[in-house]
């Protein structure tokens, strides 16, 4: 079995985060969404994995490399622009051949990974086409939405319905056999202008060929927003043991299951976990709430940070308490107490600021 990872998009709803970075790149709890999936995928048994990847497709390379760090082989497969998910599979026939094949999307973050759901698959190999992966959501028509039958097959796929006939959505994980190769042939672009995975299904099912769904019990998330963003980072820090590899000085209290990475500093604090703060920051006269990352080479002086993701090199000075929050990398905020007092802001594309 090989694995096919989508790794391209724009990342719009990220935004300004991804106007630098790419999505699946982003981190929660220091380390990058993609990453999760790739160490799933391992796990599974998958040596093999084609990512497809776009505009960011040097950011994704240079953080990859070969996939050996992963236990992997990666082979990277160019997309021009964003075509639908089926393009994907188009264009990776030559490194799929017809071999059975996990498609992942990149931004997905399931928090208990993705190795009973192949080895379902694996299980019925030959008595089945396809295996989708739904979770049961609140707003369906946010997403393609499935009809099962009683068995679990799938009856039928609608692509973000205005009425949804389930609440089941797709999560964005599939498993295939070669078969998928013929239906994404055999579909015409749709509205959108893209090959949609959810018609190429269909025309499996069409064809009488099975496909079957499994539902995700645990977490699983679109990590595309920023709220989803904070609500993975939080899942993931839960997941820490604790510990401490970097400097915390005698006057700071540290509380709870909280990673202090190599060369950190961390002086006159309070930190209560689960917290992880990145290699090298540094942290002074400072309280660190619970759910927060604090990523590598930041700094965080003065002020109180909760349930918040600070990326790399970002400095925050002089604040009173964030919440809720993300900042950038290399990003500054911090406090004037020149007079006259007044907000100075220099804030981005579609960044958003809230003021109490």
């Amino acid at each position: 079995m090989r694995a096919l990872v989508l790794s391209g998009g724009t990342g719009s709803r990220l935004r300004p985060i991804t106007y630098t970075s790419a999505k699946q790149l982003v981190p929660i709890a220091n380390k990058p969404i993609l990453f999760y999936g790739l160490e799933s995928i391992a796990r599974c048994g998958i040596r093999e994995v084609g990512v497809v990847v776009g505009d960011t497709a040097a950011e994704v390379m240079s953080s990859l490399g070969d996939g050996s760090s992963f236990g992997l082989n990666i082979t990277y497969i160019p997309q021009d622009k964003p075509k639908g998910l089926a393009h994907a599979v188009l264009i990776a026939k030559t490194f799929l051949g017809d071999d059975d094949f996990v498609m992942y999307l990149g931004d997905n973050f399931i928090l208990q990974g993705i190795e009973d759901f192949v080895e379902g698959f694996q299980r019925s190999a030959g008595n089945i086409n396809a295996q989708i992966l739904l979770a049961k959501v609140s707003d369906p028509e946010r997403f393609g939405v499935a009809v099962l039958g009683d068995d679990g097959s799938v009856l039928r796929l609608v692509e973000k319905p205005k009425v949804p006939p389930s609440d089941l959505a797709l999560v964005g994980v599939y498993i295939f056999d070669r078969e998928i190769h013929r239906a994404v042939n055999a579909i015409k672009p749709s509205a959108r202008d893209e090959l949609e995975i959810t018609d190429a299904i269909d025309w499996l099912i069409d064809d009488g060929l099975r496909v079957k769904s499994s539902i995700v019990e645990g977490y699983w998330k679109d990590l595309g927003e920023p709220e989803a963003l904070l609500e993975g980072n939080r899942l993931a820090l839960e997941l820490l043991s604790g510990e401490i590899l970097g400097d915390v000085s005698i006057d700071s209290s540290v509380q709870g299951r909280v990673n202090i990475e190599a060369g950190a500093k961390v002086i006159g604090s309070v930190i209560r976990g689960p917290v992880i703060v990145g290699a090298n920051a540094k942290v002074i006269n400072s309280f660190i709430g619970p759910y927060t990352s604090i990523g590598p080479n930041c700094v965080v002086e003065n002020s109180e940070i909760d349930y918040s993701i600070i990326l790399k090199d970002a400095v925050v000075k002089d604040v009173g308490r964030l919440e809720g929050s993300i900042v950038g990398k290399g990003a500054t905020v911090l406090r004037r107490e020149s007079k006259p007092s007044a907000l100075r802001l220099i804030v981005g594309d579609n960044s958003r600021v809230e003021l109490s």
